[in-house]
């Protein structure tokens, strides 16, 4: 006799402690715009949040050997395939993550873009034209947003044209304000053509020097940073506007840290990065889901 077919997987009966416990610990501005959403989407977010801390913390650990870090975002690679496709797949997060990768039909091939992203981590310490670093934030933010967006509920086509320019804009707001800590890394994420039109050299970063160049520098950066979220908040669509809420409101954070930034003239080099108060991030995301909720239309980013 034939075993009937398998019941897709719910997300809301499967217990993902280990997900909830990596979104917790990790205190982002990403997991702080999930109270906009409800249990089940909000429940599913923490999950993909946490595969995404995983691979990206998997790269970032300097200590390890190349080659070794490199096998083990291989094995999460294979595991989240399983995981997509119907396998049994092995780490944790996978296991929690495969019933919402079910139920929000969430592709193996954005989890392999954003891989191929983080994996960029592992050859790349510079970036000299905008072009590569846009490749870099596509794959590390904007596929982080083409997944989401698949969560929340879209319906129009164009709202993955407005998930692709959020995810970058939020990733440079990211680059700028984490430049002291990347250049105590080695790492550079400005792109050095910009550097050097403005007379600045790789090693007076890696120093910390503040100079009116570097100020010139990380100015164009804001500049195609804004020009990000402008378009994201052109291309939303009204269709789609009360399901992204939380989308929105983690265009309102960042945009307020790429303000904070600007009105601080981008000195980033000398100090602890920018950040937002608990109570102002929360007020930014109630003030984002009472403005949807009102039927207001407009972005709380991209002007000022």
């Amino acid at each position: 006799m034939a075993k009937p077919p398998a019941k897709t997987p719910d997300p809301r009966g499967v217990p993902m402690q280990e997900s909830l416990a990596i979104t917790r610990r990790s205190a982002s501005n990403l997991a702080l715009a999930f109270v906009a959403l409800g249990p089940e989407k909000r429940q599913a977010m923490s999950v993909l949040y946490a595969f995404c801390r995983e691979v990206d913390d998997v790269a970032d650990e300097d200590a390890r050997p190349v080659a070794e870090r490199r096998a083990q975002l291989a094995q999460w690679r294979e595991d989240v395939r399983l995981a997509c496709n119907g396998g049994e797949p092995q780490l944790i997060v996978n296991r929690e993550l495969q019933p919402v990768a079910s139920r929000f039909q969430l592709p193996f091939e954005l989890f392999d873009e954003l891989i191929r992203g983080v994996e960029m981590d592992l050859e790349k310490t510079r970036y000299d034209t905008f072009e590569e670093l846009d490749q870099y934030c596509y794959r590390v933010a904007s596929v982080v947003g083409l997944l989401s967006i698949r969560i929340f509920g879209y319906t129009s086509p164009a709202c993955r044209e407005y998930a692709v320019h959020l995810g970058k804009a939020l990733q440079l707001t990211n680059i700028l304000r984490d430049v002291r800590n990347d250049a105590q890394r080695g790492r550079i994420y400005l792109p050095l053509a910009e550097l050097r039109r403005h007379g600045v050299d790789e090693a007076s970063v890696l120093r910390g020097e503040y100079t009116p160049g570097f100020h010139a520098a990380a100015a164009a950066v804001a500049v195609r940073a804004r020009n990000h979220y402008q378009r994201a908040a052109d291309l939303l669509p009204d269709a789609d506007r009360a399901a992204m809420v939380a989308a929105e409101s983690m265009g309102a954070v960042y945009w307020r840290l790429l303000r904070l930034m600007e009105q601080r003239q981008f000195h980033v080099l000398e100090s602890r990065p920018v950040s937002l108060c608990k109570p102002r991030k929360l007020w930014l995301v109630f003030r984002t889901w009472w403005r949807v909720r009102a039927g207001s239309t407009k972005a709380n980013y991209g002007e000022d």
